[in-house]
């Protein structure tokens, strides 16, 4: 069913419009040639939130390990960068992954 994200920001109890969102799929590794590939990651999907935070249509198309990198250089001067690594185990089922960010700290969880 795919993955969506909504990102809000907590300082200014908004959502956060025009956030780079980049979803990237882990390489198993069991078809690792090497440790070293074993960390490889792919990038899969790519977009930008919209005027209420949200990116939605994000295909997961297997189980495994995947991730979504947020550009957050605009929002925060502390974390450029947020990535959140996740599980997936059924693919069929809706993933919804929300991130609120603050200038200096964030946080996350499995939404609905």
């Amino acid at each position: 069913m795919g993955l969506s994200t909504h990102v809000l920001d907590t300082a200014a109890g908004r959502p956060a419009a025009g956030v780079p969102v980049r979803l990237e799929r882990g390489l198993p590794p069991q078809q690792a040639a090497s440790p070293e590939q074993a960390g490889v990651w792919t990038a899969v999907a790519s977009g930008v939130t919209d005027a209420d935070g949200r990116l939605a249509g994000l295909p997961l198309t297997a189980p495994g390990r995947w991730r979504l990198v947020f550009d957050t250089h605009a929002r925060s001067a502390f974390f450029p960068e947020v990535t959140i690594t996740f599980a997936v185990t059924d693919p069929a089922e809706h993933h919804h992954v929300p991130l609120l960010l603050a200038p200096f700290g964030y946080s996350t969880y499995r939404g609905s």
